[in-house]
């Protein structure tokens, strides 16, 4: 569940917010990953409570026509997270081999060693954690060598980390503020979560069972997560310190001198800030610090590939067996907070404020990723087809948005309305829910 917070996507987040805003935004990447530790949560109760994945419990609840557009929605996330792990592959493969292994190439070795390395879950799904864990110690070790041998400020780092403001912060700065959040928060990896769960052997006839499976569950996830955090923590405090406020033709020059000179031709020679990738990150970082930097963080890089294209893959796999962010948020806030599917284990109040907030905070985010996103658009004539995509997404999220209202009891939904949302549950099931909610 942790590799989803140390994908190349968030990788890259990390590097660019480090060099665009130094340690600034240490404090939003503090916050998202509690953020993302409160959504983990909710999906490891469901998994615990119902005996059920996310999924299944959407295929059980939702009417036809939502739960398959919420499949599709939620397929076209796991396609676009796969591409960036396999891009972000790629180009370990391509650093590892001093560039004789092709993008190309690095694309098809992938493809074939994730669905190899899945085949371990044949043999117990212990070993596939275990390969996870070892995947996620040569994180630690290679980012965390970069984080040595880069020295940053430790008391401007502890003040970026604790302190939330970005004095002089503009629009590249929120960019990227806003990105870190994203970044954390997968939606797939909330369905993922809840299918995990259900490989512990829980005796749900139980109540004392079912809550200390639960307490044990969210002390695995905090520990997962504080790892993850570390990692993505090393990542921005190195290139918030090496390249923070550096210009392309400083990048240029470091190179030049250095023995990857052949690699200074990445950088323009202009006085705009350096705007890095996890390419030309490893390549700076081997400028600054030796050749040995740059095949270091191309072997973080792998493993932080390989381990999320698998666990990508893998998260599909379960949305496959039933069925972007608040397709992933919204049903699980819905769910958790049902008594005719969580008994007494339903959200409480504290709960539903909080997760309501995050889900208020997801959508802002989006919204404001479309509106930057608009004045980029190559042709006038392209407004139309986001304004056609951008009304069936709100469309989809009002209905999920009117579910999880219903779930949290509001005063003016009818009985009624209740019934009609357990449509589509087996007759005994339906049953169970009615006597709940009575």
């Amino acid at each position: 569940m942790s590799i989803a917070f140390l994908d190349p996507g968030n990788i890259e987040s990390d590097l660019q917010a480090g060099a665009v805003a130094g340690f600034k935004l240490l404090w939003v990447l503090l916050w998202a990953t509690v953020l993302g530790l409160l959504c983990q949560r909710l999906a490891a109760r469901l998994g615990v409570v119902t005996g059920k994945d996310l999924g299944e419990v959407c295929h059980l609840y939702y009417p036809k026509v939502p739960r398959t557009l919420l499949w599709l929605t939620i397929e076209l996330a796991i396609v676009g997270s796969d591409m960036q792990e396999v891009i972000g592959t790629a180009i370990s493969f391509n650093l590892l081999s001093a560039g004789r292994i092709p993008l190309w190439g690095g694309v098809l070795i992938t493809i074939v060693d994730t669905f190899f390395f899945l085949f371990l879950d044949n043999y117990g799904l212990r070993k596939l954690e275990a390969f996870f864990g070892f995947l996620i110690t040569i994180m630690a070790l290679t980012f965390g060598y970069e984080y040595v041998v880069a020295r940053p400020s430790q008391g401007a780092l502890l003040q970026g980390l604790f302190l939330p403001s970005c004095p002089g912060c503009g629009q590249p700065e929120l960019l990227q503020a806003v990105g870190i959040v994203g970044a954390i928060i997968m939606p797939h990896n909330i369905y993922l979560h809840s299918a995990l769960v259900k490989s512990r052997e829980v005796d749900r006839a139980r109540r004392a069972d079912i809550r200390e499976a639960n307490m044990y569950f969210l002390i695995e996830a905090t520990i997962a997560l504080s790892a993850s955090f570390i990692i993505n923590l090393f990542v921005m405090a190195v290139f918030g310190q090496a390249f923070y406020q550096q210009t392309n033709e400083e990048a240029f020059n470091i190179c030049a001198n250095s023995s990857l000179r052949n690699y200074a031709k990445i950088f323009p020679r202009d006085n705009q800030t350096v705007s890095v990738d996890i390419y030309q990150g490893g390549v700076i970082l081997g400028c600054l610090f030796g050749p040995a930097a740059l095949y270091i963080w191309a072997v973080g890089l792998l493993a932080a590939g390989q381990s999320s294209t698998m666990t990508g893959t893998y998260a599909g796999q379960f949305v496959m067996e039933s069925l972007l962010l608040p397709f992933a948020v919204l049903p699980i806030l819905t769910f958790t907070s049902m008594p005719a599917v969580m008994q007494e284990f339903a959200n409480g109040l504290l709960s539903k404020v909080i997760t309501s907030c995050i889900m208020a905070l997801v959508c802002a985010i989006n919204l404001y990723f479309v509106v930057s996103y608009l004045p980029s658009l190559p042709h006038p004539a392209y407004f139309g087809l986001v304004a056609l995509l951008a009304l069936g997404y709100l469309g989809l999220t009002a209905y999920l948005a009117w579910t999880c209202c219903i779930a949290h009891g509001a005063s003016f939904l009818t009985h009624s309305s209740h019934q009609h949302f357990l449509y589509g549950l087996p007759k005994e099931e339906q049953e169970d829910g009615e006597e709940s909610s009575g």
